[in-house]
């Protein structure tokens, strides 16, 4: 089985910023989509912002186009979310989320980490 580990929650104050990391580990021999959803309270998940294998078609929600920007290590199995401008509003937990393959003969499936907060508060 594979493991996505987040990082880089927290507290911080509107305007700032912050770094949110996902290694996937265990038994991964392929990643394809990375990414990252978020879940406020007493609302849905949604996505945040997804990137492809390569990192050169990246999709991001409307809300946060111009302030987060995703990225990816391949040789580190690590998906990254660059958050700037913070807003209230940003406030949720974080899930990172990777659709990739344990083994050669297997498909591709969806694993979730287990979510890390932000909160963005004065």
């Amino acid at each position: 089985q594979a493991q996505l580990v987040e990082s880089g929650g927290g507290l911080v104050q509107p305007g700032g910023s912050l770094r949110l990391s996902c290694v996937a580990s265990g038994r991964v021999v392929s990643i394809n989509t990375m990414g990252w959803y978020r879940q406020a309270p007493g609302k849905q998940r949604e996505l945040v912002a997804v990137t492809d294998s390569g990192a050169t078609n990246s999709n991001y929600a409307d809300s946060v186009k111009g302030r987060f920007t995703i990225s990816r290590d391949n040789a580190k199995n690590t998906v990254y979310l660059q958050m700037n401008g913070l807003k209230p509003e940003d406030t949720a937990v974080y899930y990172c989320y990777a659709h990739l393959r344990t083994s050669w003969f297997q498909r591709e499936s969806d694993y979730w980490g287990q979510g890390t907060q932000v909160t963005v508060s004065s």
